[in-house]
């Protein structure tokens, strides 16, 4: 669980990017919300602790930035992970990708989710706002709060518990490690 605690402004900002969309609570179960999330071939185990004043910390190693690693791209809904894609180390997304993923997809949420054909009801994406997502038109909404990045705060945050102290040898190493689990994530785990 996430430490977030939304604040007035917050809530206000929510609220009037709902108004803005004209869109309801019960509208949420059309919400496929995606991103990415680096994997390092190390990952150390960071640790926090509570220390006394003049207490010395101790010292946590973090994941090399410019280490190997490679991009997990995940889409899920309120039902679980509906598409990822794990890309080769070095690849990252581009408009190119994003387009492709975008038709995998469609193409996915129609085996995986049938009633929303058979309804027509229209998918609501939600996703950063990195270039290679960008359209014709991106709305404003407050950044980093678990209702509108819910990959970062629950999603990642438990995958980040899992890969905590795995050193990886190789892509396919990555891969086995990473894709177990998965496609088998329910709702509960979000």
């Amino acid at each position: 669980m996430s430490s977030f605690v939304p604040t007035n402004y917050d809530l206000r900002t929510a609220l009037l990017f709902c108004f803005h969309l004209k869109k309801t609570a019960a509208e949420s179960h059309r919400i496929v919300t995606g991103n990415e999330k680096w994997i390092y071939f190390e990952n150390p185990k960071c640790n926090k602790s509570w220390v006394t004043p003049g207490e010395p910390s101790t010292s946590t190693p973090r994941p090399n930035c410019y280490g190997r690693k490679t991009m997990l791209c995940v889409w899920w809904d309120q039902k679980g992970v509906i598409y990822y894609e794990l890309l080769k180390p070095g690849e990252t997304v581009n408009t190119q990708r994003y387009r492709q993923q975008m038709t995998d997809l469609d193409r996915v949420l129609r085996e995986k989710r049938p009633e929303y054909q058979q309804r027509q009801h229209k998918v609501i994406l939600l996703h950063d706002n990195a270039p290679a997502h960008k359209a014709k038109q991106i709305l404003q909404y407050a950044a980093y709060s678990p209702d509108l990045t819910p990959s970062d705060y629950y999603l990642f945050a438990s995958m980040g518990h899992a890969l905590a102290e795995q050193r990886f040898t190789s892509y396919e190493d990555v891969r086995t490690c990473s894709m177990t689990g998965l496609p088998q994530k329910s709702n509960s785990s979000f």
